[in-house]
């Protein structure tokens, strides 16, 4: 252990004499490591974005989707079925589960005429499962279904059509027909992609079945449920026998999983994605490496005089070889920290923070970043060094005085 101390703190000494080469090593370093840092943690900010547009889609690991239909051609009662799942749901205390309806037609009175706009019934925890983003106000909860005007999420286009009014001072959706009355809106949904027009209302399951005895015939309707990811293999086939127990023949149910995670291609994907980052940020750790022996050749060939003297006065082989190692190694961890220190203040910044400012679940910086920089830097130091050390051992002592 005294040796190892002795070897650091020789190591040490010798940066501060030959500041201006370990100044030129730092700067390359630096850099390298920084961007390594740069490009692991923006990995992991980038792989968050993907879960989330993936949760939007297809809901959360894990996500089981439950679907019924007829095969005589009888209509499906749709309520009789909704308490079945709810007794069988309780069985397994599932976290949260929603029903949707989609799509159901709904006339809308807007500024101009009365027009038909598509509607989603689900329930609030249909926001969960999916993670569904919102641009303005907030989505449904439990107490919005004893409301007597039950509120409505509208999307950002039929938001448009209004004129983009402020929420909850009075902003109110008027509804013709069979669901007819004012409907106060709460939240606005985000356009999906650039150019999106979609005029859409997603308003709960409950608000509009208190209103009508029947769902559309041609509605789609289905339950999901969040379901632990770590039993989902067991817990769906107990669920589909479950549901089927006691049901008429003719009525069909499925149960299948919807989320990404649980499509054969995303762990590939995301495979793929880590092995494209990962060798970028080894290209960038391998030039800056390369730049630091091309330093550490020339600045030993400076000092051969230095290691001569140093072996006629009882410096082991061992000893030079550590020494000049370690030298290498410690500038490049003090290059590393001071890369990492830069690429945390770089990606915390506000014009890069904003690239990310639709993630609902803004990551903190990745411990793995930092740790991955860091060993990095060690690594390319060790190896950076040992060419060099290597020519110290090796180097005759009288041919080194005489240099």
């Amino acid at each position: 252990m005294t040796g190892l101390v002795g070897a650091l703190g020789e190591a040490w000494s010798e940066l501060r004499h030959h500041k201006l080469r370990v100044l030129l090593s730092l700067i390359g370093i630096a850099v390298s490591v920084g961007a390594l840092t740069a490009v692991v943690a923006l990995s992991e900010y980038q792989r968050q974005q993907m879960t989330e547009q993936s949760d939007q889609s297809g809901g959360r690991p894990a996500t089981v989707s439950i679907t019924a239909n007829r095969t005589d051609g009888a209509p499906m009662d749709w309520e009789a079925f909704d308490a079945h799942v709810d007794r069988v749901a309780e069985r397994y205390s599932f976290s949260h589960l929603t029903r949707i309806v989609d799509p159901v037609q709904l006339q809308v009175q807007t500024p101009e005429q009365v027009r038909p706009v598509m509607a989603r019934l689900v329930d609030p925890a249909y926001a969960v499962i999916h993670r569904s983003p919102l641009l303005e106000g907030r989505w449904f909860d439990e107490s919005d279904a004893e409301l007597l005007a039950p509120p409505v999420v509208i999307s950002e286009a039929l938001w448009d059509v209004y004129g983009r009014p402020a929420l909850g001072a009075g902003f109110t959706l008027s509804l013709q027909g069979d669901v007819a009355g004012s409907y106060p809106v709460v939240g606005v949904t985000p356009r999906q992609y650039l150019g999106d027009e979609e005029k859409r209302l997603t308003l709960m399951y409950d608000s509009y079945a208190a209103r009508r005895d029947a769902l559309p015939s041609d509605a789609m309707v289905a339950w999901e449920v969040w379901a632990p990811e770590d039993g989902v293999a067991e817990v769906g086939p107990a669920l589909a026998a479950d549901l089927r127990a006691g049901q008429d023949e003719a009525v069909q149910i499925t149960v299948t999983r919807t989320d990404w995670a649980s499509r054969p291609d995303a762990q590939t994907s995301m495979a793929a994605f880590e092995l494209v980052t990962g060798g970028i940020a080894g290209l960038v750790l391998l030039l800056g490496g390369l730049g630091l022996v091309n330093i550490q050749l020339v600045a030993m060939r400076q000092r051969i005089r230095e290691i001569g003297v140093r072996r006629s006065f009882g410096a082991t082989q061992g000893r030079i070889f550590t020494s000049v190692l370690l030298e290498s190694v410690v500038a490049t961890a003090v290059a590393g920290v001071i890369g990492i220190a830069i690429a945390v203040a770089v990606l915390r910044a506000p014009f890069v923070m904003e690239m990310f400012s639709g993630l609902q679940d803004i990551p903190p910086f990745p411990v793995r970043a930092a740790v991955t920089g860091l060993v990095a830097a060690v690594a390319i130091g060790a190896l950076a060094g040992f060419i060099p050390a290597l020519m110290a051992v090796r180097s005759n002592v009288i041919d080194a005085l005489r240099f």
